[in-house]
Parts: C-alpha cells; structure tokens; sequence
C-alpha cells in the first residue's frame, strides 16, 4: 500500500463523513442551539417583564398603602372632631340641665317663700286679733270683719 493512496482514501472517506454530517447531523444540533438560544431569550424577556411587573406592583402597593395611611389619618381626624361634638353637646347640656334645675329650685324657694309669707301673715293675723281682743276685752269675729283682716295681713 501506497501512503499516498491511503491519503486519499483517508481523505475521501473523511470528505463523505464531512457531507454526511453537514446534511444529517449538523441541521438538527443548529435547530436545537437556536431553539435553546430563543427559550433563552424568551426567558430573559419574561425576567424582564417580570422585573418591571414586581417594580410596578411594589409601586401600586406603596402608593395604596400611603392612600390607606391618609383615610386612616382622615377617619381618626373626624372621629376626634366628632368625639369634641359630643363632649361639647353633653356640656351643654349639662349646662341647660343645670341652669333648668336652677330656674325650678329658684321658683321652688319663692313658692316657699310664698306660702311662709303667708302663713306668717296668718300667724300675726291671729296674733293681732287676739291682741285687740284681750285689749278691747271684746271678741272680734274673723268672718265679720274678714276684710279688715285680709288688708292686715297684706299690710304685713
């Protein structure tokens, strides 16, 4: 055997397994790499679809969670105005129910006062009758002379 013969025999045998592989094997490994490098793509896509979809939902959940601070704050506002109202209207209130009591013992003490008054004018009446009676050693009848008695005791 010639080297040269085993050359070129080597040389064709290696340019048929070249062919065979550039038409059967190398086509489907170049689909499966550009099948993998799209996945690949695609994955760093959705990541950063993801990123900026977490960047935004963080932002909407700040900005809710300032919303709901504020209404906190707003809700927590009236309810102490409305506590003030309340405080303000049960003062009064006990302001009008205290000056009511006031004005209802202050009629009550002159009703009082009234009837001591007269029962006073009564007492001198009596007092005064039986004190001209024992002067005048005559007895005076209240029922005749009713009217005198009655300006007496006013005079009282």
């Amino acid at each position: 055997m010639n080297i040269n013969l085993t050359m070129i025999g080597q040389a064709i045998a290696f340019f048929i397994f070249v062919v065979f592989c550039m038409k059967y094997v190398w086509p489907p490994v170049i689909e499966a790499l550009k099948e993998r490098q799209k996945k690949i793509a695609d994955g760093l896509d959705a990541a950063d679809r993801a990123s900026r979809d977490l960047d935004l939902a963080q932002e909407k959940a700040k900005q809710e969670l300032r919303e709901a601070k504020l209404q906190a704050a707003e809700l927590i506002e009236q309810a102490n105005k409305r506590s003030t109202q309340i405080v303000e209207e049960a003062k009064e209130q006990a302001r009008e129910e205290g000056e009511r009591l006031v004005v209802a013992a202050k009629a009550e003490i002159e009703q009082e006062s009234n009837r001591a008054k007269e029962a006073l004018r009564a007492e001198v009446a009596a007092i005064a009758v039986a004190g001209a009676e024992k002067i005048l050693q005559t007895s005076i009848d209240s029922n005749v002379h009713g009217d005198m008695l009655n300006k007496l005791a006013a005079e009282l």
